[in-house]
């Protein structure tokens, strides 16, 4: 069936036949038949595995020797944001679904989404099957996160300010610039909770504070959060990884909604495919690394 489908697909990418209505419905019916394919076991199974495994966070930081007020603190806000975020990814209904590209390298489709929520406003979802597998992704995206800007235009800067544990840390980052510079420069004071469980990794997020870094004088300082990014072998390879990232920011300064839109649900996409060339970079890296 998804040979039929990257066929069906392929075709809907030529002009003349993008205006077929007819075809891009049979397209948007096999699309979403594959991606629930994809998405493997019903996702109320890993979110639900995460919600038991969290509920004695609370007991377990009071247990934790040498945890400051203030790193218990920062635990907790990278607890609340997975949460948040679970909760989020967790309900279907609502999402509205834009194609963004078929990859014909690979080939893989991307998936951006959005919704708009009372308590938090319009956050966006991609959803991309990459060809990798999931603990290379968590390696590259957690234990290298200080290098994303040598990957990734869209980020200047990644600094780890401080760690708490084995799970959670608070960071800094500096935004790339964009084309035209419709965006100034951002930077943002994230809190971050990064866990394994089972076969699922998770990068969750929000704003906070920290003493050793201040809003910076010429740039605006973001909120973000809640985030996730959500790393889950795929049901029919376990060396492709389904990737979720859920995103929710707040850029601050007057810029029309319009803009902010295609800015956010852009990184997203330039993020997939900066991600997908970093780690095949990185496997020809270690093909042509002389033996011991």
């Amino acid at each position: 069936m998804l040979p039929a489908t990257f066929k069906l697909c392929a075709g809907i990418s030529y002009r003349h036949m993008r205006n077929m209505t007819g075809l891009r419905k049979n397209a948007m019916v096999a699309i979403h038949h594959e991606l629930n394919m994809l998405a493997g076991p019903n996702p109320s199974s890993w979110i639900s595995h995460v919600r038991r495994r969290s509920s004695l966070l609370s007991s377990r930081i009071e247990e934790e020797q040498g945890y400051n007020e203030a790193e218990v603190s920062y635990v907790k806000q990278g607890e609340e944001a997975l949460q948040k975020s679970i909760r989020i990814l967790g309900d279907q209904d609502g999402w509205t679904t834009e194609i963004i590209g078929w990859h014909t390298e690979i080939p893989f489709f991307t998936y951006s989404m959005y919704k708009v929520l009372p308590d938090v406003g319009k956050v966006f979802k991609l959803e991309v099957l990459l060809d990798q597998r999931s603990d290379n992704l968590y390696v590259e995206l957690v234990g290298n996160m200080e290098q994303m800007g040598d990957w990734n235009p869209n980020v200047k800067e990644v600094k780890i300010l401080q760690k708490i544990g084995q799970e959670t840390m608070v960071t800094h980052e500096v935004s790339g610039p964009t084309p035209g510079n419709v965006v100034g420069p951002r930077d943002f004071v994230s809190v971050r909770c990064a866990k394994r469980r089972g076969s699922t990794c998770f990068l969750a997020g929000m704003s906070t504070q920290h003493p050793t870094m201040p809003e910076q004088r010429g740039v605006v300082r973001a909120e973000n959060g809640p985030t996730c990014i959500v790393m889950r072998p795929s049901a029919d390879d376990p060396n492709k990884t389904k990737f979720t990232w859920l995103l929710s920011i707040d850029l601050k300064g007057w810029i029309p909604k319009t803009i902010i839109n295609k800015v956010l649900s852009q990184t997203q996409v330039d993020f997939a495919n900066h991600l997908r060339q970093r780690m095949a970079d990185n496997s020809v890296s270690m093909e042509m690394a002389p033996a011991c």
